[in-house]
């Protein structure tokens, strides 16, 4: 039996209940949430309160999946489950029996990780792999009655709360909270009068009270702007802008034209640009800062080609080297103000290339970025995107095959390119004939080699459907004569394989292959995720399928490579250190390591035509750059080791910002050494008193 090691004060264990006697549910209520986005209703959250009982029904549908819950819940009389059971399906399907319960000193709970007890001699939160929103309100009730708004968890970990201040959303006045511990980033929500959970917070959407649907566009303004000045105070703790010439002494400069690391160096920037590549023995200059490099690798900023950004993504992405990302879709009412803020400085981010995120109306529809039900309404929000500076449009599952010739005609017309999903009903050999300069994720390419077109990949099939790849022949007619049209038109992929392996091999009580190098420095609710079955297994060859069929994405991605096709490393993913694992399966499928991280560092800048600014290390480009310790052409693991990262000349430590998101840092900041004396200014010659344009006579 697991002795949890936070869970030793009797003494408060009963402060605590005494306290939380009151907030012991005593009468029937019946609350009922809507879960929006986009503007559109896409679930709902029934939750029956009977007492010192509640049953809850949990649905949403977007962009085709959602989970399907049952919950029942039974609470004791501290305000704490003493039983809580989830049944239904997972958001791709997956099938959940989900079991706590707390008897005396024991809690006991059944999840994907299998049958698991620990010991209990005082308050605890359990948090449910599988839980709706509504289980935030119950955690916020509880942590707000302890003394110190904190508590152990189970399975582990702890769950801390704040006030963030009073909101009013309406005619209505509530608190707003964040709970922290759960994830990477904070939990934030709305209560009540009655310390009931109002609504949960984000930037493109929210669960909210059902009859307050109108009020989703002021809780999306309060969530960013609570969001935004939660990560603008982390700015200002971990950005260093430095007002003098920076020197990282001993480093070895990866150089993608010759795929080697090069002899031990200097590096200089300043002023957001780099200033020299020195020999290991030149001296500095007075009012230099100085880095100490220890041998490490000096490797250019990389760039995830597949992002859908947050404020909370961006400062990860800075903690993870990506310093460039490519937004794939996004709320259009947000990605702007982002992108400003991190211009400005105000909050830590990665430079955005901003896509237009274009859907077809349908019952699948994703909600977000602009729907369309017409040929002419899509050739409109292809002029919206524009005239707002958008640099491709990317087309998603639901919109119509039969319009994509006209939007491809006028995004070129006015300066854009074309990428996204292969729409339902179609396959890639018909976009790419229809004008797309790119496909997006690597099974909507794979799947017109092993799907009728009459099958319907606006649903989970796009994912499951990929069991037919198992064994897939390279060589065939079909195959060959797409990926003949790929290298003839050249036609771009970014296949984020680490999204197909998470969701192809993530199996229950296991870690996922996409982080088990890493899940120990993950939070608690993100490991068990982690540790959960995604795509469902009803046949007994179904796992082999899935492995058979994630091997044939690597020897497609090997094949793509040998052919000249450029791949572009993206994830579809926030966290950062998922472009690290997918740049490690491009290692395994057998790219060599240089070519590896050419394609995560040259590779997109040269693609999207910023490799003059941005790629390699060289004098007069931008100051962009990471500092490993070791070598990742020895092993690409390393990349997950970073000791420093500057964008644009500011610096940050990786060990500081990730404690702030409940990660175990990696690796330690280097030692640095500020000037102690100003640099000397230019001077100027005195005498003649002749006009400055005589000098250019």
């Amino acid at each position: 039996m697991n002795r949890h090691p936070m869970l030793r004060h009797p003494v408060r264990a009963a402060l605590f209940a005494s306290t939380l006697l009151a907030a012991m549910p005593a009468h029937a209520e019946h609350l009922r949430y809507s879960v929006v986005s986009n503007g559109e209703k896409v679930g709902f959250i029934d939750a029956d309160v009977q007492g010192s009982r509640v049953a809850i029904e949990y649905d949403v549908k977007n962009n085709g999946r959602g989970p399907t819950m049952r919950e029942s819940i039974e609470l004791g009389r501290d305000g704490l489950p003493l039983r809580w059971e989830l049944d239904g399906k997972a958001t791709f399907g997956g099938e959940v029996h989900e079991r706590f319960a707390r008897d005396g000193a024991t809690v006991r709970w059944t999840d994907s990780m299998g049958e698991k007890q620990a010991a209990a001699s005082g308050p605890a939160l359990y948090v449910g792999q599988n839980a709706s929103p509504w289980a935030l309100g119950l955690y916020a009730r509880a942590l707000l009655k302890d003394a110190d708004g904190r508590m152990p968890a189970f399975p582990g970990g702890e769950l801390a709360i704040e006030k963030l201040g009073p909101a009013t959303i309406g005619k209505g006045k509530y608190q707003a909270y964040s709970i922290s511990g759960i994830d990477l980033s904070p939990e934030m929500i709305l209560l009540d009068a009655k310390g009931e959970l109002f609504a949960t917070l984000d930037s493109g959407g929210a669960t909210v009270r059902e009859g307050h649907e109108a009020e989703v566009p002021a809780l999306n303004e309060l969530g960013t702007s609570l969001t935004a000045a939660r990560y603008a105070a982390l700015q200002k703790r971990f950005a260093r802008t430095i007002d003098a010439p920076v020197r990282i002494r001993n480093v070895r400069v990866f150089d993608p034209a010759s795929g080697k690391l090069g002899d031990p160096v200097s590096v200089i920037f300043a002023h957001g640009r780099i200033t020299g590549i020195q020999p290991l023995d030149e001296p500095a200059t007075p009012g230099e800062a100085l880095v100490d490099g220890k041998g490490g690798t000096l490797l250019a900023g990389l760039h995830d080609m597949h992002s859908h950004i947050g404020l909370e993504s961006a400062m990860l992405y800075i903690a993870a080297g990506v310093t460039s990302v490519r937004d794939m879709g996004n709320h259009n009412d947000f990605l702007p103000g982002l992108i400003d803020r991190i211009g400005k400085g105000e909050v830590a981010g990665p430079r955005i290339t901003a896509n237009g995120f274009l859907e077809g109306r349908s019952p699948y529809s994703a909600r977000h970025g602009i729907v369309v039900d017409s040929e002419a309404a899509a050739l409109d929000a292809v002029r919206w995107y524009a005239a707002r500076g958008y640099w491709q449009i990317k087309i998603y599952n639901s919109m119509n095959p039969a319009w994509v010739p006209a939007i491809a005609q006028e995004a070129k017309r006015l300066g854009m390119g074309l990428t996204g999903h292969v729409p339902a009903f179609t396959n890639a050999d018909a976009m790419i004939a229809a004008g797309y300069d790119e496909i997006t994720h690597i099974n909507q390419l794979m799947l017109g080699w092993v799907l009728d077109i009459k099958e319907d990949t606006r649903t989970p099939l796009r994912l499951t459907a990929m069991r037919r790849t198992a064994g897939l022949d390279l060589d065939t007619p079909r195959v060959k004569a797409t990926l003949d049209t790929m290298v003839a038109k050249h036609i771009a992929l970014d296949p984020t394989a680490v999204t197909l392996e998470l969701l192809m091999l993530s199996r229950d009580g296991k870690p996922a292959p996409a982080v088990a190098s890493y899940i120990d420095h993950l939070p608690i609710g993100l490991q068990r995720r982690r540790r959960q079955g995604i795509a469902p297994l009803t046949e007994p060859g179904d796992d082999a399928a899935y492995q058979g069929a994630f091997d044939a994405v690597k020897r497609v991605v090997k094949r793509l490579h040998d052919r000249g096709v450029t791949l572009l490393p993206g994830t579809d993913d926030g966290t950062g250190l998922s472009v690290h694992r997918e740049l490690e399966i491009y290692g395994e499928a057998g790219i060599p390591a240089a070519d590896v991280l050419r394609i995560g560092t040259i590779g997109p800048e040269r693609y999207m035509g910023n490799d003059q600014e941005l790629g390699s290390i060289e004098r007069g480009k931008r100051a962009d750059f990471l500092l490993l310790p070791g070598n990742p052409l020895a092993d690409l693991t390393e990349l997950h080791r970073i000791a420093m990262v500057v964008k644009d000349g500011t610096i940050y430590f990786p060990s500081e910002i990730y404690p702030a998101f409940g990660v175990k840092p990696f690796a330690e900041a280097p030692a640095i050494t500020l000037p102690t004396t100003k640099p000397a200014p230019a001077t100027t010659s005195g005498g003649d008193s002749h006009d400055a344009a005589d000098e250019f006579l």
